[in-house]
């Protein structure tokens, strides 16, 4: 089963939950926010697909943040602040058994259809 990870107010989560149920892919919807995300969670996507494509730093959140905050360097320091604020994921996070997929794109679309 597809592991749809993101907010409850997020537009793109929304429309990516609304697809997969148009589509009849079976889906499971977790809420960063509400639910929270573990850092052993965190860890493996990053290692799946890196800080660039993880970490949203076009978000209200990020630049929110101070200075210091955004001035992370290793992954434990980049976990942390994923931990502390998940909304700065890069959202929908899918979870399709080991493989992640970030954002909801033509490529995203064509590998969730693949996963029926």
């Amino acid at each position: 089963m597809i592991v749809v990870n993101g907010l409850k107010s997020c537009d793109t989560c929304r429309k990516a939950r609304a697809w997969l149920k148009g589509e009849g892919i079976e889906h499971r919807f977790h809420d960063l926010r509400a639910d929270g995300v573990e850092a052993d969670q965190l860890r493996r996507w990053l290692g799946a697909v890196g800080a660039e494509r993880l970490v949203n730093k076009r978000g209200t959140t990020w630049r929110g943040l101070g200075e210091s905050e955004r001035a992370v360097a290793g992954d434990d320091e980049i976990v942390a602040l994923l931990v502390a604020h998940p909304a700065i994921v890069k959202r929908p996070v899918f979870e399709i058994g080991d493989a992640v997929i970030v954002g909801f794109d033509d490529a995203a679309r064509s590998a969730l259809s693949s996963a029926r």
